[in-house]
């Protein structure tokens, strides 16, 4: 697939975790976790979906990976590991979700565009 990261084909056991399992996998080693527009989508304070796209903050590397599942957009965070493991929480997926203040401080930070933000949603519990 990517940098060493193979996928079997015929697998059975490929679900919709398996792009986070990637990007976990790309950035062994790293704090990641789903933020911007994927965990801002997941609360329901931007309308748009990206559905073939996933937003991970990483300690490692910023870069996007192309792969036949989707897109894996890594952006680079200086945050350091204290404040990610109490900003972000395990929901049960390959990768930790930002919360959702966290997510939009993460989109203003990086300079990504926030007029598809709801304020109602984002302020809302």
């Amino acid at each position: 697939m990517i940098n060493g990261v193979y996928l079997f084909n015929l697998a059975q056991s490929k679900g919709s975790d398996t792009l986070e399992q990637i990007a976990k996998t790309i950035r062994r080693g790293e704090y990641n976790y789903l933020s911007l527009e994927s965990a801002l989508s997941d609360y329901g304070v931007i309308s748009q979906i990206p559905v073939d796209r996933l937003t991970v903050m990483t300690t490692g590397r910023s870069g996007e990976f192309k792969t036949p599942l989707g897109t894996i957009e890594f952006t680079h965070t200086k945050r350091n590991p204290i404040n990610i493991l109490e900003n972000t929480s395990l929901v049960g997926r390959p990768l930790r979700l930002a919360t959702k203040q966290t997510a939009y401080r993460d989109l203003k930070r990086v300079g990504r565009n926030t007029h598809l933000v709801n304020d109602n949603a984002l302020h809302s519990s």
